[in-house]
């Protein structure tokens, strides 16, 4: 839509995770006027909600910004594609689908910091207010929600082998990431609902899109804020060839994401007074810490030959996959329905952890024979191993810190993206200790029948310093980056602990950025959490 009202009690930046929420929230007040701005467009095309074609999505560039790191040092100096939706439900539209709130320490953690308000006790409400579980309903779950999860639906049996094969390792199975344990081995929930997509658009935008006191702006390119002193007043933006200005009366939510909320804060002279003067921006608040805390989850895949045609490569064919496809768009039901990792564990690399550290997700397919994501290296695969099985694995709690910085004062222009990852001895450590984890798990008898070759790295990688120099051309992304305008009480907090902004008035926060230490696991629910808690901060006036 083409916006016409010069002023609005709130407006929203981002439809995406949180921002979806904050829309559909707030707009609740019938006295309240509301704007959501988003710079993609409407996700019409219907394969976007077919669960197994997410990987083609990612590579399509549909509904992405496309961005692309900066040369990572630590990875050969390899620049990684780094997708993030643009389009309504931002990420959650383009996403795996993976239901992960993370563990009970994480939030602890935050509270810890002194955070008050954002411990595991007190962010629970927050999840059980989005989500509407189609199976489970506990302490640890609701029914009545607009988040729609459901359990795994795939029936491929190395799922089951899988966990048998944790079982025998010794580790203990969980029946509930997101329950009482979320240490062991396990399945997954899924934002999946009637066998499609079930994103924070379809959840929280589509039911209320119609109420008169919201507009959504669609296509419209955030330029800078509009700031008056200490407050933020407004937002100029471009939507099509038309430059605009909307007032806000009340207060400004940016709820950008990762890279784009810091670029914004940035291009708006909110960030580190040295790199905005570098750009000539004029300085409205010199806030050291936007861009800065960056962290994702890192992470490699170890893949094995299959001995039995049993993996997903019968059901990937061309031949089928048209045929599944259909089946999933007409009946919603059959294999392009689901999500091909959807079982995985939580893991202790050593005793007397509070909480696990490494993460690991299942696919019973090869990557690049299902191309899932980008193209691995499977620089020894040999042409007749087509049927595999794949495992990621990756540390949940990265000790190796990134940056965001501005590329020029040009709205247009992609921010530079530094993730430094493996920048730490730490998480070096960590995910050899991982990749042992995996042989382990994938050499007990449940696997016997099924085991071949170890495709990558390559059995014949066995020592630290072999599987390090692997590491380096072979570790990627999960594409979970969070904290680059974090919450806290120290100099390089971007918000306080009701997300508002540092020294200004009129603008909060809220989106995976203002995460302090990222969630352990997929990023997706616990940032539909802070735009419920940002939501209630406003309509209690916090």
């Amino acid at each position: 839509m083409t916006v016409t009202d010069s002023s609005y009690d709130f407006i929203i930046i981002g439809a995406g995770s949180a921002g979806s929420v904050v829309a559909n929230r707030l707009s609740t007040d019938a006295r309240s006027s509301v704007l959501l701005i988003e710079a993609g467009g409407y996700d019409r095309n219907p394969l976007v909600r077919l669960p197994m074609l997410m990987g083609r999505l990612f590579n399509s560039g549909m509904y992405n910004w496309n961005y692309h790191t900066e040369p990572v040092p630590n990875l050969n100096g390899r620049s990684l594609y780094w997708p993030r939706g643009k389009v309504l439900g931002g990420s959650s539209t383009i996403n795996g689908m993976i239901y992960v709130r993370g563990n009970r320490h994480d939030f602890d953690r935050w509270a810890q910091m002194g955070l008050s308000g954002w411990s595991y006790d007190d962010v629970l409400p927050a999840f059980l207010r989005s989500e509407s579980h189609v199976q489970r309903s506990d302490a640890f779950h609701s029914q009545s929600g607009d988040l729609t999860v459901c359990r795994a639906r795939g029936n491929n049996p190395l799922f089951d082998v899988f966990l048998e094969a944790g079982r025998q390792a010794g580790y203990p199975m969980t029946d509930d990431f997101n329950g009482r344990q979320q240490e062991g081995f396990g399945r997954f929930d899924f934002n999946i609902k009637d066998g499609k997509r079930w994103s924070a658009a379809s959840a929280f935008l589509q039911p209320v899109r119609r109420r008169p006191n919201l507009s959504i702006a669609t296509r419209a390119l955030v330029r800078r804020l509009q700031i008056t002193g200490d407050c933020v007043n407004g937002v100029e933006f471009v939507q099509g060839q038309t430059t605009r200005t909307v007032r806000a009366e009340r207060e400004v939510i940016l709820c950008a994401g990762t890279v784009n909320s810091p670029q914004i804060l940035m291009l708006s002279g909110i960030g580190p007074a040295e790199d905005l003067r570098r750009h000539r921006i004029p300085v409205a608040m010199d806030l050291p810490g936007v861009g800065q805390n960056l962290q994702d989850h890192v992470d490699c895949v170890v893949a094995y030959e299959c001995r039995q045609p049993v993996t997903l490569y019968k059901d990937l064919r061309a031949d089928r996959l048209l045929a599944s496809v259909a089946r999933g768009l007409i009946l919603g039901e059959g294999t392009a329905t689901t999500f091909p990792y959807e079982a995985g564990a939580f893991l202790k690399t050593q005793p007397g952890l509070l909480a696990p550290d490494i993460q690991l997700t299942f696919m019973p397919a090869l990557e690049r024979t299902a191309n899932l994501y980008l193209p691995n290296p499977f620089r020894r695969r040999p042409a007749e191993a087509v049927h595999g099985f794949s495992i990621r694995v990756g540390p949940l709690i990265p000790d190796s810190l990134g940056h965001i910085a501005l590329r020029s004062p040009d709205p247009n222009d992609p921010p530079q993206i530094h993730p430094n990852y493996l920048g730490s001895e730490v998480d070096r450590k960590r995910l050899l200790s991982g990749i042992r984890i995996v042989r382990d798990v994938i050499g007990q008898p449940a696997f016997d029948r099924f085991r071949g070759r170890e495709l990558h790295p390559g059995a014949e990688l066995s020592t630290d310093e072999d599987l390090a120099s692997w590491l380096k051309s072979a570790a990627m992304t999960t594409f979970h980056p969070v904290g680059t305008c974090k919450m806290g009480t120290d100099p390089m907090a971007v918000v306080d602990g009701r997300l508002r902004v540092r020294g200004l008035k009129g603008l909060r926060i809220a989106d995976a950025s203002v995460m302090p230490v990222i969630t352990s696991g997929n990023t997706h629910a616990p940032t539909v959490m802070i735009g419920e808690q940002v939501s209630a901060f406003i309509q209690r006036g916090e």
